[in-house]
């Protein structure tokens, strides 16, 4: 992929003498879905696969954008001085919105740019492409204009770039997750104070699997924001209660108080949303409790209790992630299955014994072409780093 950015780069603009090549990793989420809304944990890491960029500075105001990914977009011009939110809806949409946010914070560059993106994370995937390249865009900003941002800021600006330009309410977890990525490690996250550690992930012969639906989702066209807004409307509800007044948020609810709390919620679809925030938090917690303590399986247990709950409370899940997971439960080898990401679509993560990850393959990828018809793809992938620039000397081998 470096090396088709490049030349996609030089043949956009006209050869690539001065080029800069960066890099921004995706992220898988191994548990604490659509907690990071609701001031939970959540316990990210980031892969080897990810999004590349060419980037040379230009004299004037003007920027240029393309993307080998698409191509039938063209390369896209803009003024500097012309973005703002609404104008554009398109893929260009989101480092627009980066460089907007890094203006408003008082991070404004005094020239233009031209930009090649490329990347190997599967578009719709679930795996964080948006923040990938929100980070990607970060990153450039900062090394290029000599900005103060460090890896932490780039995050919370991505977050704002796809809140307030790309009108998606998301929370911290995929920027930072892309942003403070550490190889073979994942982190856990408090997202309420962004307190973080490394937490090794140690798997010895077990495989880490992310299998792809196919089926392409939309976080803005999805019901990501309603389940964001119903769970906003059952806190209010909960801190209205004289017994909730003063909760910041669901996920700091403790199970025991939640049980005399719940008749606030009298809506069985906010209590089922709030149901959920509560204990994958706490399994969140316990999950990473027991990979400290070297129990792989009991991690794997949590991880199937986390789908179960965002297909039965959350309704976030689809039939194409059910039969994914719920096959993978009964491959023996398999430690734990579940959606992973914003949901309706997208891709599962699975841990898998080593001398089992053929058989899971077949037996996944059979019942799910009996069922739907189309294939299913499967990435063994690996934890890496962070986002970086890469040295010239490394960049195109």
């Amino acid at each position: 992929m470096k090396d088709k950015v490049k030349e996609a780069f030089s043949e956009a603009y006209g050869g690539a003498d001065g080029a800069e090549m960066y890099f921004a990793p995706g992220r898988v989420n191994l548990i604490g879905e659509h907690t990071d809304y609701n001031g939970g944990h959540v316990f990210p890491c980031a892969l080897t696969l990810g999004t590349y960029a060419a980037v040379r500075k230009r004299t004037d105001r003007v920027i240029r954008l393309a993307s080998v990914n698409f191509p039938e977009a063209g390369v896209i011009t803009e003024s500097l001085d012309d973005i703002e939110p609404g104008k554009n809806g398109g893929w260009e949409a989101y480092p627009e919105g980066v460089i907007w946010a890094f203006r408003n914070h008082g991070m404004s560059p005094d020239t233009g740019f031209d930009i090649m993106i490329g990347g190997d994370l599967p578009a719709g995937a679930g795996l964080s492409s948006s923040a990938s390249l929100e980070v990607l865009t970060g990153t450039v900003l900062s090394d290029l204009y000599g900005f103060s941002a460090g890896n932490k800021d780039i995050a919370l600006l991505g977050q704002e770039a796809e809140n307030r330009y790309v009108c998606v309410n998301c929370g911290i977890m995929d920027q930072f997750a892309s942003a403070m990525g550490k190889k073979d490690s994942a982190i856990y996250l408090d997202t309420a104070s962004l307190e973080y550690e490394y937490v090794p992930l140690s798997l010895g012969t077990r495989k880490l699997i992310i299998t792809n639906t196919n089926k392409k989702h939309s976080l803005n066209d999805s019901a990501y924001n309603d389940r964001r807004r119903e769970c906003g409307e059952a806190l209010g509800r909960i801190q209205r209660d004289p017994e909730g007044a003063g909760t910041a948020s669901l996920c700091g609810i403790a199970a025991d108080r939640f049980e005399k709390l719940k008749s606030c919620l009298d809506d069985p679809v906010l209590l089922a949303r709030a149901r959920h925030a509560v204990t994958e938090d706490l399994r969140t917690k316990e999950a990473v409790s027991v990979l400290k303590s070297g129990d792989i399986m009991a991690f794997g247990q949590l991880m199937n209790e986390s789908h179960i709950s965002l297909r039965d409370d959350y309704e976030v899940s689809c039939e194409e992630l059910d039969v994914l997971a719920e096959t993978a439960w009964e491959v023996p080898g398999v430690i734990g299955s579940r959606m992973t990401g914003g949901g309706f679509g997208g891709c599962t993560v699975s841990i898998v014994e080593e001398d089992a990850a053929d058989l899971f393959r077949e037996t996944v990828g059979n019942r799910y072409r009996e069922t739907f018809g189309y294939d299913c793809s499967f990435y063994v992938v690996s934890v890496g780093d962070g986002p970086q620039r890469i040295d010239p000397q490394q960049a195109y081998k």
